[in-house]
This record gives C-alpha cells, structure tokens and sequence, in this order.
C-alpha cells in the first residue's frame, strides 16, 4: 500500500506536472499532443493500479468512463455561458466520494474529452492537470466534506479560484515564454470577474448535485462493492 502511494503521489506531483511544463516549452512539432497524451496515460496508471487488487474492475471503469462522458457533455451544455461550467462540481464529486485516484483521472479525462468539442491546443493539458488536482484535493479532504455541506461549497469555490490560477500559468508562458510575476498579476487581475462566477458556479452546481452523487455513489458501493474510499492516512471510509 505505501508502495502504491508513493508511486501515486510521484506521478500525480513530479511526472504530470513536468509532462505539462515540457509540453509548453519543448520547440518540436507536436509538443503538446505529446503532452496531453502523457498526461492521460500517466493520469489513469494510480486508479488502474488500485483496480487491480479488486474484484469489481470493469464496473469501476464503466462509472469513471460515465462520469467522463457526463462531465464533458455537461461542459459543452454550459459553452454559451462563460465561467459558468459544471465540470469542476463533477470532479470534485468524484474525488469525494470515489477518491483521490478516480477523481484525478476524472479531471484529467474531462478536460481531454471536452477539449475535442472546444478545441486543443498548449492550453489542454495545463486544463488536464488543474481539473485532475482539483479531484486529487477532493479526496483528500473527502471525510471532511462527505457529509457536510459548508466545507464542500466552500472547497469548490477555492477550486475555481485555484483552476484560473493554475490557467493564468499557462496564460504567461504562451505570452512570455518564460513565467513573469507582473504578467502572471495582470493575468490575474484581468480574469477576477470570470473567476468570481466560475468560483461561485462551482458551489452552485454542487450544491445541486451532492445529494444525488451521496444517493448514486452509495447505492453502486452497496451493490457493487466499487470504490471503496481510502484516506490520505490509509483507512476505508
């Protein structure tokens, strides 16, 4: 189990952020479908890992592969509005109540899937590892926000504010090349509207959505035996 952690904690904080970094910088052709595929492959090697010491595998690909497919139809759904994005809500709810690796490989996924529809580009896989960090977060806090409602609005706010901080990255590198602390500033500064619904969307949707998610997740877990959520401290949930 430490092992298996380890090599979590390795790929979610060293590999996919420096796949993501390379793929901005590096000058070949193709860097950024390179990227992005690096990021998806790398983002679903935890959750398969874990599947592997469970009886009930296929199940738990076909809810991720469900919870993929509704986060980019409803980011898609959600196009003429802008900031205003279920994606996040269904990523966190992913983290809370399936764990830290299901909802960093929903993020992830999402970002890739959706970004067939909107387009992608330099800015996907940055988009891939913002929303999968946001599903790692989730699970880890998930004891704390499972059943209360204040700390799970409250998470989703702050993942929308650290979602565009993590996009206004990308934002000055594709405009500088290198990372500048006042362009980053303006960046920031320039995104505060958007940011501020985007936040206060993220608590809307999930305010809406957590007790169906409670009443699905624990009726799959009852029949099913899926997921079985683990804390950062190693116990079941």
């Amino acid at each position: 189990m430490r092992g298996q952690k380890a090599l979590s904690l390795i790929i979610w904080l060293v590999l996919i952020p420096l796949a993501v970094v390379l793929g901005a910088f590096l000058p070949f052709e193709r860097a950024e479908a390179a990227a992005m595929l690096a990021v998806a492959v790398l983002a679903l090697v935890p959750p398969f890992v874990s599947f592997e010491k469970k009886d009930h595998t296929a199940a738990e690909v076909m809810i991720l592969a469900s919870l993929v497919a509704f986060s980019a139809v409803s980011r898609i759904a959600f196009f003429a509005l802008p900031g205003v994005k279920p994606v996040t809500a269904v990523v966190v709810l992913a983290g809370v109540y399936l764990g830290c690796e299901a909802g960093f490989a929903v993020g992830a996924l999402s970002a890739l899937v959706s970004g067939m529809a909107f387009g992608l580009g330099s800015w996907t896989p940055f988009q891939m590892f913002a929303w999968g960090l946001v599903g790692l977060l989730a699970g880890c806090f998930a004891r704390t926000m499972r059943e209360r409602r204040v700390p799970l609005l409250l998470f989703g706010v702050l993942s929308g504010v650290l979602y565009s901080l993590l996009m206004d990255v990308w934002t000055v590198l594709s405009a500088e090349g290198a990372f500048a602390l006042p362009r980053f500033a303006a960046a920031v500064v320039t995104a505060l509207p958007v940011t501020a619904v985007y936040a206060l969307s993220n608590a809307a949707f999930l305010l809406l959505l957590q007790k169906p998610a409670r009443r699905i997740f624990g009726r799959l877990k009852t029949r099913y035996g899926v997921f079985a959520v683990k804390q950062p401290d190693g116990r079941s949930a």
